[in-house]
């Protein structure tokens, strides 16, 4: 894969390459299994999801797409981008408004799901 050397989008190339080598390592795994490349799955039947992208996250339209993909499964999915922010940003408490409201909208899907 090649990923942009962009910083702006809060998650650089080469901490791409350093993640996915350490939870995928080349050679050892197969990359393309559903089980790590979950677009080529059958995801008919999967539980719920809230799928949280930020506007400027490299990985936004692999999220998005993943949202769409549940949707079209037949799975109950709901994507939300937000707008302004990039990669990390739920994390980030103290330096974005949105953050905190990420994390209330993640603790709510997590409270719907887990106490019907």
């Amino acid at each position: 894969m090649r990923y942009p050397d962009l910083d702006a989008y809060g998650l650089t190339g080469d901490e791409m390459r350093f993640f996915w080598d350490a939870f995928a390592p080349p050679g050892r795994v197969d990359r393309s299994s559903p089980d790590l490349a979950p677009l080529t799955a059958d995801l008919a039947g999967l539980p719920p999801a809230l799928v949280i992208t930020a506007e400027y996250d490299v990985l936004r339209d692999e999220g998005e797409a993943y949202a769409a993909a549940l949707a079209a499964a037949g799975v109950p999915a709901v994507a939300v981008r937000y707008p302004g922010l990039n990669h990390n940003f739920p994390r980030k408490l103290a330096l974005f408004d949105a953050a905190p409201l990420a994390v209330a909208q993640a603790g709510e899907a997590l409270r719907r799901a887990l106490c019907p």
